[in-house]
């Protein structure tokens, strides 16, 4: 796997306010968290650029809530940024696609010559898969690690309910079976950039 010189990593929704289990229920992937960091240090330790994205929701009970303490980054990422030598960008939103935010990260990634993206973060099944399609849209090579992101147990229509790993899995049988993304592991990506 060849991961370019000049890759962004984008680092989706790494927030307190999904620790709240009360609120989003059971979760996937306990490893998440300690992969998103491994990635991050990865790309800080090679200057690459790093994104940083956080959801500001505009729901008036959500946990991600600007003002209320789960809008901030875990303390983990908190504590990474600003560490590498490469660019860092934030960009907030309030909606699922960190292409819909400010400032705008297609012009951002684009003024760069950026070509390829590494998603990770929270969660699987919402926006770090609407970021994977629109970044596949968009025209970038987009790599989603899915062993650094989480999602919830989710209930739709029909009471139809599937499990937090049923629903990451078919996020990455839609991605990478719908030609929007490359679903890789941490291991592969980190591996990657330290020894191109």
């Amino acid at each position: 796997m060849e991961i370019t010189r000049n890759a962004a990593l984008v680092v989706v929704d790494v927030q307190k306010g999904f620790e709240d289990a009360e609120f989003w229920g059971p979760r996937n992937n306990p490893a998440a968290d300690e992969n998103i960091a491994s990635l991050i240090a990865a790309w800080q330790d090679t200057g690459r650029r790093v994104v940083f994205v956080r959801h500001d929701s505009h729901e008036p009970g959500s946990p991600l809530r600007p003002g209320h303490e789960g809008n901030d980054f875990k303390e983990y990422v908190q504590e990474q940024r600003g560490k590498g030598s490469g660019p860092e960008l934030l960009v907030t939103k309030s909606v699922n696609s960190a292409f819909y935010g400010t400032p705008d990260l297609d012009a951002w990634l684009k003024a760069a010559g950026i070509t390829q993206v590494v998603l990770a973060g929270i969660q699987t099944n919402m926006c770090v898969e609407t970021t994977a399609r629109m970044g596949g849209n968009l025209g970038y090579d987009v790599l989603v690690a899915l062993d650094a992101t989480h999602t919830f147990d989710l209930t739709g229509p029909n009471g139809w309910r599937l499990t937090a790993e049923e629903l990451a899995r078919a996020s990455a049988v839609s991605l990478h079976g719908g030609g929007f993304a490359r679903v890789v592991t941490t291991g592969e990506l980190v591996a990657a950039v330290h020894h191109p």
